[in-house]
């Protein structure tokens, strides 16, 4: 479940139907409309609240008129209070902030997939998602795992398989280099390892 923003013009419409219809309404048929329309709001707030992206209708436009390529992949939920991310605390592999904002939205991947600094939008969502963290979970696959900093929050997107526009490509450059001073791990060493060359993408999924 998503919090779904319609454009300003349907807002007005919709409103304007609801005016209508409450004209030909009893007092006790509004009263339930009424709080219909306060349960619907107060679940749209409690969304938010717990760190859900917001749908956006009018997205599409702007996302197809930048985007690098577009996939479809596997998305998963993670946040800074997971038992296995507890000695990690709220940083990324960069040793920077988990940030969770709508101009930057961090996400996990397989850098051989998705190299670092990826970003993108999922379609319909109201934000972009930048690739700053890894996982060993994620190697070997095109999973994406997004950050929420609450469990709530991570809880209410779960697994969804979804449609990205991939905005701008990351850095194999910089991925390699970091990944080669990390190589006694195992799963470092296995995502260096499966690097390709750095116009990967435009072959990727055709």
């Amino acid at each position: 479940m998503v919090t779904a923003l319609p454009p300003p013009s349907l807002c007005a419409i919709l409103l304007e139907d609801i005016s209508r219809l409450k004209s030909t309404l009893s007092p006790a048929d509004i009263g339930r409309v009424n709080r219909f329309l306060l349960q619907c709001c107060l679940s749209g707030l409690a969304l938010l609240a717990a760190g859900a992206p917001v749908l956006c209708a009018d997205d599409a436009d702007d996302a197809a008129r930048k985007t690098v390529f577009t996939t479809r992949v596997r998305t998963t939920a993670y946040t800074h209070t997971e038992a296995d991310h507890l000695k990690y605390g709220t940083k990324t592999a960069l040793g920077t902030e988990l940030r969770h904002s709508p101009e930057y939205h961090s996400a996990a991947a397989d850098w051989s997939r998705f190299p670092l600094g990826t970003k993108f939008r999922i379609k319909g969502y109201d934000r972009v998602f930048v690739v700053d963290d890894y996982g060993k979970a994620l190697v070997g696959s095109n999973t994406i795992d997004l950050y929420f900093p609450t469990m709530e929050g991570m809880k209410l997107w779960g697994a969804r398989w979804v449609e990205i526009d991939v905005l701008e490509f990351g850095s194999f450059h910089e991925s390699r280099k970091i990944l080669a001073s990390r190589a006694t791990y195992p799963h470092c060493l296995a995502m260096l390892a499966a690097m390709t060359g750095d116009q990967w993408w435009e072959r990727f999924n055709r």
